[in-house]
């Protein structure tokens, strides 16, 4: 079905922050599998984790325990510094389930998310999902309560706080609605808000995780802590997966919530390698310097078409005055490989890997385009 605006480009190959295509063209990919590839293209950990794991066993289902899921539990509350964990496939996955647990946790249907935001395209992630673009053509919503606020606005939560919300669903920063950075006390003001008024407080951190601002997760950043966070991308190394953390006393309990595939052996060996190389290599430092680094040199461009340029750590936006497909283009034939979301904001979520030399030269492409 074709679903997908893709670019004419058809890749075979990659490694770390290269990609090469079928004519055996490189470019070097400031997309990353949109913010999936933090360790970068086939890291040798990751592809020989999978590897090892697919000679012993590949899928059992959760109506049994395996070692490999376990070690990853414990090695998620460690990163996130929550109490539980339960397993899926997706971000949007990852979204239903917060819902869901938020729901039947809280006795309470209603849910108060931002204007821009996105956090999927199934059936309830829509009902949060703000643009109408995704949403219209599958009316009605699952939740037709949800109430959307202006982004980094705590007293408009406050004030759309009912009797039957049972949480606010918040990106730390908007991916997809342009990497939107909040006010600096917006997040803390938000934990409060809810704190009063008994709603849970969820973040979505699937776009956000695993290093790609700079630390572990975004929350770190704002000292905030949510009762239930989302996260997916980038946790796997590239292998699909997803899951939700909890803090304590909120969970499912038995039957409530389960998912075939979520938390098997490859991708819990994939996920385990990813947050191994992410310690070892010190992506964390390499991402907030190689992002300071990449956000200094794009405001230096002696360009007056660029209206700002914005982000933490490998996550960067340039708002420029006009759509910016022309300029994806152009940086594609040129070795270069962005995004365009929002219209006119290029998305910039390289592998965590990349090189100062590999980001001058995306600069320089971006420049002239």
């Amino acid at each position: 079905m074709q679903t997908y605006g893709r670019q004419p480009l058809l890749l075979s190959k990659g490694k770390g922050a290269i990609v090469q295509d079928i004519y055996g063209k490189e470019y070097i990919d400031c997309v990353a599998g949109i913010a999936v590839n933090n360790v970068g293209h086939c890291h040798s950990k990751v592809v020989g984790a999978i590897k090892e794991q697919a000679e012993k066993l590949i899928h059992v289902s959760n109506l049994y325990y395996t070692e490999i899921q376990a070690e990853l539990a414990e090695s998620l509350v460690s990163v996130t510094g929550m109490e539980r964990v339960f397993f899926c496939n997706s971000g949007a996955e990852a979204v239903e389930a917060a819902m869901k647990l938020a729901r039947v946790v809280s006795g309470k249907s209603a849910f108060v998310a931002a204007e821009h935001s996105f956090h999927g395209r199934t059936i309830g992630a829509l009902s949060v999902t703000h643009k109408n673009m995704y949403r219209d053509p599958f009316m009605p919503p699952v939740s037709s309560e949800t109430t959307f606020v202006p982004y980094s606005d705590a007293e408009a939560i406050r004030q759309a706080i009912s009797g039957n919300t049972a949480a606010v669903i918040l990106e730390p920063i908007q991916g997809e609605g342009g990497v939107n950075i909040p006010g600096s006390e917006y997040l803390k003001e938000v934990r409060e808000i809810c704190d009063e008024t008994g709603t849970l407080l969820i973040f979505d951190e699937v776009q956000t995780g695993f290093g790609r601002t700079g630390t572990w997760f975004c929350k770190e950043q704002f000292g905030v802590e949510p009762d239930i966070m989302g996260m997916a991308k980038a946790i796997g190394g590239g292998f699909p997966m997803g899951a939700i953390a909890a803090t304590e006393g909120i969970s499912f309990e038995r039957g409530q919530h389960a998912s075939t595939f979520g938390g098997g052996p490859l991708a819990c060996a994939a996920a385990l390698a990813s947050i191994e190389a992410i310690e070892e290599e010190k992506l964390l430092k390499n991402s907030k310097e190689m992002g300071a680094y990449f956000m200094e040199k794009l405001r230096n461009m002696e360009r007056n078409d660029v209206v700002e340029v914005r982000g933490k750590g490998l996550m960067i936006g340039v708002e420029i005055k006009y759509p910016c497909g022309k300029f994806v283009d152009f940086a594609r034939e040129h070795g270069v490989l962005v995004n365009c979301t929002s219209e006119s904001v290029l998305r910039l979520v390289p592998p965590l890997v990349i090189t100062k030399e590999q980001i001058d030269t995306v600069v320089d492409v971006l420049e002239q385009a």
